[in-house]
């Protein structure tokens, strides 16, 4: 079963967050735990605890299928130990945030090494980041998200994420996200049937689908392998729609969050309604 959804407001609390999946017709949705230009936050109190897992209930979606996103301020890449330490905790916290309300899929950025280190030694420092805070966390799960590839960023080639994956210990409190935006701005096409498949099956060769525990549907403003990250509502990009409508016949996406992230929020009702129209073929 596909559990369509899009990244929604936290605005005025929390509990809007799964208000806002039910008014879209969303089975899931991504959210920040906090507001993402900050690099802290107090944990939930309990009653914002008890509110959040009410609406969540009342909108009838599931713990598993909310995706929630770390803020773009950490970057567990850097060398600068200063920086990484504030990263770190910042990361660590929003973890900790996620098991105060009984979540689990924790999506990141991977990082950069912003010209610190090489990009395997950020590599290695991004995976003793997660290996830590599995450690100091009971259930959370560490979404790595494939990148566009801009800048120094890592992630962006599934061999990269690979790397990363191999170096975690336990590899059940870990998965990746595929952005579609992304890899197809990275070089992965998605535009044909044949395109689409040759792409998800060097995914399953390289990575594997036991690891995917989320996606963002984005089509693409920028043509393939420009390396920069520009979102566009379904249809209306580079992409078309022939990788979406693939996705909603694809079995091996059934089950984890399927998240929009696309520009116009006044859109997403339709595109989530399109969406679940074609996946009613799913096989």
């Amino acid at each position: 079963m596909k559990k369509w959804g899009a990244h929604v407001s936290i605005a005025g609390g929390l509990f809007n967050a799964p208000d806002h999946a039910k008014e879209i017709g969303a089975g899931a949705f991504a959210m920040f735990s906090k507001n993402q230009r900050q690099w802290f936050a107090p944990e939930p109190d309990e009653n914002a605890v008890n509110w959040f897992r009410f609406h969540l209930a009342s909108a009838k979606i599931k713990p598993e299928d909310v995706l929630v996103h770390s803020s773009y301020l950490i970057n567990l890449g850097n060398a600068d130990r200063e920086k990484f330490a504030k990263s770190f905790d910042s990361f660590l916290g929003e973890a900790r945030i996620l098991e105060k309300l009984g979540l689990k899929l924790l999506n990141f950025h991977p990082g950069a090494h912003v010209n610190l280190s090489t990009p395997r030694e950020a590599m290695n420092r991004i995976a003793d980041a997660v290996n830590r805070a599995a450690e100091e966390t009971g259930s959370v799960v560490f979404v790595l998200e494939t990148m566009a590839g801009q800048g120094t960023s890592l992630g962006s080639s599934f061999e990269e994420l690979a790397e990363i994956l191999s170096r975690i210990k336990d590899h059940s409190r870990v998965g990746v996200c595929i952005d579609t935006c992304h890899i197809f701005s990275a070089g992965y096409d998605l535009r044909t049937e044949e395109a689409y498949f040759k792409t998800t099956e060097e995914f399953e060769r390289v990575i594997g689908f036991s690891f995917l525990k989320g996606v963002h549907l984005n089509d693409s403003k920028n043509p393939l392998g420009s390396r920069v990250d520009r979102h566009e509502s379904l249809g209306r990009g580079l992409l078309g729609w022939t990788p979406f409508e693939l996705i909603a016949a694809d079995s091996r996406f059934d089950d984890i969050p399927l998240i929009l992230e696309t520009p116009n929020p006044d859109l997403w009702a339709d595109e989530i309604r399109i969406l679940k129209e074609k996946s009613k073929f799913s096989k």
